[in-house]
């Protein structure tokens, strides 16, 4: 039997060229498409595919978002998230999504071909080590908002410059806060932060900071627009 396949995305010049390419053997059968997610789940709810192939970014949403709804409901249908960007986070979500794939629009047409035939199959394209790598990444960005959001803006500042091994005195010159309030405030986030000594907070102030740089250099500058 031909391997059913439902198509999301939001151009129809792609859909088009997608279609003819997974089709051009026979053993491809393209059920479906959508070029939204509120109509992607609803197709992919009435066709039920063996393979769901989803833009990551759309016009009213994302393709992660309609892997997970679909994975929720309908374990057997394998998506695999087709995008123009290179993007370790989306990949990290993907794959807490469920995708059974992640693959480049830039790849080659039987590349492709072969992704759908493998997820169909029950098989993964991310690899272990990646989505390891990934879900270690979305784990310290989720750590670094979590401070971040337990924290005034006055308190993050403290904290940054207590990372710098600045003393309460040297804190509020910079701040212009009386040292007996600069001593409030550390007292009050080391409270939040569930620490009991200044040193603790410094070198979790250290870690995130580094944390933060080597996501940013890792992922480079983002990429806007469709895809």
């Amino acid at each position: 039997m031909a391997i059913r396949v439902y198509l999301v995305d939001d151009h129809q010049v792609v859909r088009e060229g997608v279609r003819r390419l997974l089709e051009a053997d026979g053993d491809i059968a393209v059920v479906g498409e959508a070029g939204t997610a509120a109509d992607a789940v609803v197709g992919v709810e009435s066709t039920l595919p063996d393979v769901a192939v989803l833009d990551v970014r759309l016009p009213d949403g994302d393709g992660i978002s309609v892997c997970r709804e679909i994975r929720s409901r309908h374990g057997n249908v394998a998506c695999l998230m087709l995008t123009s960007f290179a993007d370790d986070e989306a990949l990290a979500h993907a794959v807490v999504a469920g995708a059974a794939g992640y693959v480049l629009k830039q790849v080659r047409g039987n590349e492709l071909v072969t992704a759908v035939r493998s997820v169909a199959a029950g098989h993964r394209l991310i690899d272990s080590d990646t989505a390891r790598r990934s879900l270690e990444r979305l784990r310290h960005e989720h750590e670094v908002q979590a401070v971040e959001d337990r924290l005034t803006e006055r308190e993050t500042a403290i904290l940054s410059l207590i990372a710098q091994g600045k003393t309460n005195r040297e804190i509020g010159a910079e701040l212009f806060l009386a040292e007996k309030t600069v001593k409030n405030y550390v007292s009050n986030l080391l409270a939040k932060l569930g620490m009991g000594r200044r040193s603790e907070a410094a070198a979790y102030a250290a870690r995130l900071a580094a944390r933060r740089a080597a996501g940013t250099d890792a992922n480079g500058p983002s990429g806007s627009g469709g895809g």
